[in-house]
């Protein structure tokens, strides 16, 4: 997409080559064409398929011949609509299978792989290369996820949209993600699972290997279970019991979109712990939120020790009127000093296992002081997650993107940080 607006800061050109395929055209966005991937010089590993829903078994077997390793199918028009429809899709699964292809979608986005420059889909931009992996049973909540994402600097290590997983499915994906490098954190967004068992499987694997697991369920109920089965063919099954099969894997069941991402990207960017964490605040009632939200969620308050206190006494940057208690209220005229000092104080405790560090704006508030302190802190103290929840708009946005810069997650809403920080200590 040269020139285009929509063009991402983050896309970089694929180094791999490309075959662009088609009969009626001589030349496509600068990449000369060929009339069949017959005619390709060289080995194809993937072919991106978006024809018409008839022509896609003929494209199919001329890969199959081809030998081509693997097939995007983006083209709708298969089970979603019909008998019919589900008949040309179990056409195109047996010419895949028969020819050890493995094949995605029908009626699917695609895959982005941002660290290897892949945007094998037709999605508009390129997210953030990061530790958070997204697949979806919606190719359209992707494609609107992969431009939220570059509003929000969300980093992912892959983003697969599903369609309608005449071959591959989400087990496959979550299985694979379970072993994958880059991946720290999965999410995902379901109507409906195949093969509940291989499911299941994949997603215990993934938490084995320390990979934490976020799962938001569409078709829970009422006419959601209905138009499940006109969107990507899934039957929906009872939620009670996906949800609690989830659980029972391990993985944490959210509510809604946001949370997906939010405790996703957290859990990609900070470490699981312990429970038992410390709030530090510079307005009483974002602390008190805190403590509620904390208490709701099984996040543990420690008891700050009488030695903790008088570190904090003898340093000389505490107010006289500071809270002296978890939250660690620092007092709105709190400077980046005192933020330094309390954070690095009670890191260096062996009994505090986090840190959620919440600013309010006041007059005196210096947002990109106390970024700068809470990153200094936290690479002192690469074992224990901190989280942040600067409060605010364009007077606090600089230092917000400074933690976001620095792997440092920021929520608007104390609630959200205390769930991601529930989600990092095991307790969701």
């Amino acid at each position: 997409m040269k020139g285009s607006v929509f063009a991402s800061p983050f896309a970089k050109p694929f180094k791999g080559r490309i075959f662009a395929v088609n009969p009626n055209a001589s030349e496509i966005l600068g990449v000369k064409c060929i009339p069949s991937v017959k005619d390709a010089a060289g080995p194809v590993d993937l072919a991106v398929i978006c024809v018409p829903a008839a022509l896609v078994p003929t494209v199919l077997r001329e890969c199959a011949e081809k030998k081509v390793k693997a097939a995007i199918v983006v083209s709708a028009g298969f089970a979603e609509t019909g008998p019919e429809g589900r008949q040309k899709q179990e056409e195109i699964a047996a010419i895949c299978r028969n020819a050890g292809m493995l094949l995605l979608g029908p009626n699917c986005l695609g895959v982005l792989r941002p660290a290897s420059s892949l945007n094998a889909s037709f999605g508009l931009g390129m997210p953030p290369s990061g530790g958070m992996a997204f697949v979806s049973q919606s190719g359209a909540l992707a494609d609107s996820v992969i431009d939220w994402a570059l509003e929000q600097m969300y980093g992912f290590s892959a983003l697969v949209s599903l369609g309608n997983s005449a071959g591959l499915n989400e087990a496959d994906f979550v299985d694979w993600l379970a072993s994958d490098a880059q991946t720290k954190a999965i999410t995902l967004y379901l109507e409906g699972v195949r093969n509940g068992k291989a499911f299941m499987a994949a997603v215990r694997k993934a938490v084995a290997n320390d990979k934490k697991v976020f799962v938001l369920k569409g078709g829970r109920e009422g006419k959601g279970l209905k138009a499940v089965s006109s969107h990507t063919a899934a039957m929906a099954g009872s939620y009670p019991v996906f949800a609690a099969a989830m659980r029972q894997c391990g993985a944490t069941v959210v509510d809604s979109l946001e949370e997906l991402f939010v405790l996703g990207d957290a859990a990609s960017k900070q470490p699981a712990a312990r429970n038992g964490v410390a709030v530090i605040t510079n307005g009483g009632g974002a602390g008190v939120l805190c403590a509620d939200y904390c208490h709701r969620y099984g996040v543990q308050l420690v008891d700050l020790r009488e030695k903790t206190l008088a570190r904090l006494d003898r340093g000389g940057n505490m107010h006289s009127a500071y809270s002296r208690s978890n939250p660690l209220d620092l007092i709105g005229d709190a400077l980046p000093e005192r933020y330094a000092a309390a954070l690095e104080t009670l890191l260096s405790e062996n009994y505090v296992h986090g840190l959620i560090v919440v600013q309010t704006l006041q007059t005196m508030t210096d947002s990109i002081g106390d970024a700068k302190a809470v990153v200094a802190a936290s690479r002192r103290h690469p074992k224990k997650p901190v989280l942040c929840v600067f409060m605010g708009g364009p007077y606090s946005k600089e230092g917000i993107c400074f933690l976001h810069e620095h792997g440092i997650p920021n929520f608007q809403d104390p609630l959200l940080a205390v769930k991601a920080m529930a989600a990092l200590v095991g307790k969701i």
